[in-house]
């Protein structure tokens, strides 16, 4: 049988699957509210995907098995952060239980001012994703710990979470040690710190403007939090946990494996391990109970410790907010992130697979004429990438290959969409409910993306100063060379060295 022709998708049939995504979703989301991420949101995507494939198979002539290919291929490629949500999983429920986490709490109510706590935590957040190159990482450990003491302090959730990821994200985004740093400048071809240093240029202001903010709002904060209540939610937790210095080895160590560029995978594995130790000599009470023995026996141990890696626990305090925040759900928590994540890795492989998105992208394309347009092209992309294939990861891939041959042939240096590719993907991943990046924040910190989103002021404020920068004509580097394109008006006085100072 002769085999039918190929023929590229329109930019109607490529914009059919995602309208019928939104639509699902919004009566998923109406119908399950915020549990839609439990199984409702995973069945969108699957049927999209499945709308998505009938279109391509039937219309365009593609066949299944390059779909299946492609999907195959993005869902190796999210292998390791698989790994690596699972390990923050157990990280998390091991740094709880050993009294890690409330150790830093208690240490944190007593050097933390109240006026001064979004500003500080986003500094220090800023400050330990640098280190780490790990928004995912700094968000598990200190991020966990900052929410407990925002809230003891009468800070409403969405305003500590946004502080959170504001800093963390702003230390990822310029860490040589981040994957997403790495893979935005080497899918563009810019060498890693030259995209660093012309990364700065949008991502330091739009950080000073985010702590503005946040001190601002310090300032303004009337939350319903005494010195009393501070001290009772400190008291509290010291009758629970064994709060000791000696618990801070365990961040220590992990610091240091960070500094020595161990692995993120052995890093969080021996850490959770370390953790669990420590959780045996100082918390032996709780590990027993969490293993269903009134005192602590080998075996009531090695099921206290296992518990605390894989599943719930639920610590009594006295005080049902600090239950709430001591409780953890370890890697099983994290299991309804990992569906989502397979989910949305088959439609954007089916996406890919049939070339819908490479119509759309022709579509922002085609606008594209003068610095500013092309800039707020690949934003436009970068972020819609976000939405459709749910992934950072593949949107930084597809953004940087898909305009790395305009930019060369409009004349601008890489470094110019390695930037752009940055301040637009690996910021707003993040914000997006269904994104591996905002499923994996909400259920680390415990508030919705929604809750968080309007808050989290760096990420909002980082694409749109590429694109006032773009307007600016600021440090819009040229190639030079017979191919260079003609510069615009406001590029005309813009120096065009060939490489970094």
């Amino acid at each position: 049988m002769k085999k039918r022709p190929e023929k590229r998708p329109s930019l109607l049939l490529s914009f059919i699957p995602l309208l019928v995504m939104v639509i699902l979703l919004f009566f998923t989301i109406s119908i399950f509210g915020s549990d839609a991420l439990e199984g409702g949101s995973q069945v969108v995507l699957l049927t999209t995907t499945a709308v998505c494939s009938l279109i391509a198979i039937g219309v365009c002539g593609i066949e299944w098995k390059h779909i299946e290919e492609t999907i195959a291929g993005n869902i190796k490629g999210v292998g390791t952060a698989l790994i690596l949500l699972l390990l923050i999983g157990a990280l998390s429920g091991t740094w709880m239980v050993s009294g890690v986490v409330p150790t830093l709490i208690c240490y944190g109510l007593k050097i933390i001012h109240p006026t001064f706590f979004l500003a500080s935590t986003c500094l220090i957040c800023a400050l330990v994703a640098v280190m780490t190159g790990s928004s995912w990482t700094t968000i598990a450990t200190i991020g966990v710990a900052l929410m407990g003491i925002g809230h003891a302090q009468g800070f409403g959730s969405g305003w500590i979470a946004g502080a959170i990821i504001s800093g963390a994200y702003f230390g990822d985004k310029i860490s040589p040690l981040s994957d997403t740093t790495v893979l935005a400048s080497s899918s563009t071809g810019t060498p890693l710190f030259t995209h660093i240093r012309y990364m700065m240029m949008t991502t330091i202001p739009s950080f000073i403007l985010a702590v503005a903010i946040f001190l601002v709002a310090g300032f303004a904060h009337t939350g319903d939090s005494s010195p009393e209540q501070i001290a009772v939610y400190a008291e509290t937790l010291r009758s629970t946990f064994r709060i000791s210095p000696w618990l801070l080895l365990v961040p220590l160590a992990t610091g240091v494996m960070i500094a020595r560029r161990t692995p993120s995978i052995i890093t969080l594995f021996l850490s959770a391990l370390l953790a669990g130790l420590f959780a045996l000599l100082f918390q032996p009470e709780l590990v027993a109970a969490i293993g269903g023995a009134p005192r602590l026996g080998f075996m009531s141990g090695m099921k206290g410790i296992m518990v605390a890696f894989y599943g719930r626990t639920a610590i009594e305090t006295g005080n049902p907010e600090l239950n709430e925040l001591v409780a953890t759900n370890g890697m099983t928590g994290m299991l309804n992130t990992v569906w989502l994540i397979l989910c949305a890795m088959c439609f954007g492989g089916a996406m890919q697979g049939s070339g819908m998105l490479t119509a759309i992208t022709r579509f922002f394309q085609r606008f594209m004429r003068r610095t500013l347009s092309v800039v707020s092209s690949t934003v436009f992309s970068g972020i819609f990438f976000n939405i459709c294939t749910a992934d950072q990861y593949l949107s930084i891939i597809l953004t940087g290959r898909i305009f790395r041959d305009v930019y060369e042939k409009k004349g601008y240096e890489s470094r110019l969409l390695s930037r752009t590719t940055e301040d637009s993907v690996t910021v707003t991943s993040v914000l997006i409910p269904w994104n591996s990046c905002g499923m994996t924040q909400a259920t680390v910190l415990g508030v919705s993306t929604l809750t968080y989103l309007p808050y989290c002021f760096f990420n909002l404020i980082s694409p749109l100063m590429s694109i006032l920068f773009a307007a600016l004509g600021y440090k819009i580097y040229r190639t030079v060379g017979p191919h260079a394109a003609p510069a615009d008006t406001p590029d005309a006085t813009t120096d065009t060295p060939a490489a970094d100072a």
